[in-house]
């Protein structure tokens, strides 16, 4: 894989499973936050998928669209984009009615010192786009931050394990989905509630930030010594099959890999893909943020792109210096602090 529309073209393919599902798919799709890491994608593989069973269901992008490039890109793929802020609520009554809504938009990164506005963004936007939306179907996105750290080798937090979450960022993840369920209960919307744990592109994500230490002779933090990861494509895959699995009250379905993964073997992996010696800082603890996918397993099978597959799509991507968005996932850190 030489390029990046190589890599978008692999990772927007839908599955025959996901076609089979989109048949059943009543209604157009709106995807809110289709300008973040994974919108792009989940974008265009949904219209790929309309495409393929020869719909003429929507797919329409909603996104501050800060990058107009993206934005002009979409609309090439037949994407509809509409450039709106959440916080300005006239603009988010103005967006269209949908049957159906993907609720990909928040904030994580630069929370410590702007908790207000990721407040504002992971747990208040929600509740007024829930009001707006109280008669569509709502995938909305959500993180296994909101588990404790657990005991490596309990095989991580299922769905019935209590929440813990550790810092703002965390709480305010909580906080959506406290306020996403209580509009469920009060207007019947049907919702599922997507707690994903790193999704996997070969532009970020833990795997390649792993890789990138190896790659230029860096020590590996052990400080979060196991974690889960699933391939971006896989992830968005389950997202839009999610949308024929909501339920009134909130549906709750973690999603990653099935793996529970060491870091220090990880990073030997690509050790030995780029014939190198690695070292490592810091001590291996046994808890770790971990989630346990085998509903969202039952439901959709296991991903399509396996962690062996991942490493070397990576290695590869970094030997020949492919591009990447520098946007750290700081999956190492264990106090919250994003």
């Amino acid at each position: 894989m030489k390029s990046i529309e190589q890599l978008e073209m692999f990772m927007t393919e839908p599955s025959y499973a996901l076609i089979e599902d989109f048949k059943k798919l009543d209604g157009d799709l709106l995807v809110i936050g289709a300008g973040g890491k994974m919108g792009p994608t989940l974008s265009k593989m949904a219209k790929r998928a309309f495409d393929e069973i020869g719909s003429s269901q929507r797919v329409i992008g909603v996104s501050r669209f800060s990058n107009h490039v993206l934005k002009e890109e979409l609309e090439q793929y037949g994407i509809e984009t509409i450039s709106c802020d959440l916080l300005d609520d006239e603009a988010l009554q103005n967006l269209p009615d949908v049957k159906n809504v993907m609720y990909m938009a928040g904030n994580k990164f630069g929370t410590t010192g702007n908790e207000h506005f990721t407040w504002a963004m992971n747990a208040y936007i929600p509740g007024r786009v829930a009001e707006k939306y109280k008669n569509s179907r709502i995938v909305a996105f959500s993180t296994g931050n909101v588990y404790p750290l657990t005991d490596v080798s309990k095989n991580g937090c299922d769905e019935l394990h209590p929440v813990n979450p550790v810092g703002e960022y965390a709480q305010s993840c909580l906080g959506r989905e406290r306020v996403l369920t209580h509009f469920s209960h009060k207007n019947n919307t049907e919702m599922l509630i997507f707690r994903l744990n790193y999704a996997i592109d070969l532009r970020y994500g833990v795997l390649l930030e792993i890789a990138n230490q190896v790659f230029h002779d860096q020590p590996v933090d052990l400080t979060m010594g196991n974690v889960n990861v699933i391939w971006q494509g896989d992830a968005n895959e389950y997202a839009l099959r999610s949308l024929l699995h909501t339920e009134s009250p909130a549906k709750i379905l973690n999603v990653t890999g099935p793996e529970t993964l060491s870091t220090r073997w990880i990073a030997e992996q690509f050790a030995a893909r780029f014939g190198k010696t690695v070292s490592f800082i810091s001590e291996e603890s046994n808890r770790a943020l971990l989630n346990n996918a085998s509903e969202s397993h039952k439901l959709f099978g296991y991903p399509r792109v396996s962690v062996k597959e991942m490493i070397d799509l990576i290695a590869d991507w970094v030997s020949d210096g492919g591009y990447t968005l520098n946007k750290p996932t700081h999956f190492q850190e264990r106090e919250g602090a994003f």
